[in-house]
C-alpha cells in the first residue's frame, strides 16, 4: 500500500473551525527510556527531533464535549511558545504548520488519530478562519 506512515493533512482539514490552546506546552516522556527518578523526553522515531505536546480545544460545534480537546504533539528541538494572548479571548487561538495525521486503533477498538506539527503560531486571519465550505469530519481525533 501506497499510504505508510503519517500521512500530511492541512491544519484546515483538522480543525475547519480553528482551535484554542487549553494548556502548558510540555515535553512527552519516553516510558521506555525514562527510568525512576530519571525523566527522558520522546524523539520523533522518524526525525529524531524532541516530541513536545499541548491540549488544544477544538472549535467545531459538533464535535462532543468529551472529544473537543485534543493533544497535538510537536517536534521540534526546543520548547515551543504558543502565541500570545489575545484581548478578551478566555482562550488563546492558535494555528499549526506542517501537520501530519497517523491513523490508529484506539483501546477502545475505535480508529483514532495522532495529530503531529511542526510549527505552532498565531492565526493569520484573526481569532478563527470561518469552516470552509467542504467539511471534513474531525471525529476520533483521540492521540497516542
Amino acid at each position: 500500500m501506497a499510504l505508510q506512515g503519517p500521512i500530511p493533512v492541512t491544519f484546515a482539514q483538522v480543525f475547519p473551525h480553528g482551535c484554542y490552546v487549553v494548556g502548558e506546552v510540555e515535553a512527552v516522556k519516553d516510558f521506555d527510556a525514562s527510568t525512576n527518578g530519571r525523566f527522558v523526553q520522546s524523539r520523533d522515531k522518524t526525525t529524531g527531533e524532541l516530541v513536545w505536546q499541548v491540549a488544544v480545544m477544538d472549535a467545531d460545534p459538533t464535535v462532543k464535549p468529551g472529544q473537543k480537546t485534543v493533544a497535538v504533539k510537536i517536534l521540534s528541538p526546543v520548547q515551543p511558545v504558543p502565541p500570545a494572548p489575545m484581548p478578551n479571548l478566555p482562550f488563546t487561538p492558535v494555528e499549526f504548520d506542517h501537520v501530519t495525521a497517523t491513523p490508529y486503533v484506539n483501546g477502545a477498538g475505535r480508529l483514532a488519530y495522532s495529530i503531529k506539527v511542526r510549527e505552532m503560531r498565531a492565526p493569520r486571519t484573526g481569532p478563527v478562519a470561518p469552516a470552509s465550505a467542504k467539511h471534513t469530519s474531525t471525529a476520533g481525533k483521540d492521540v497516542a
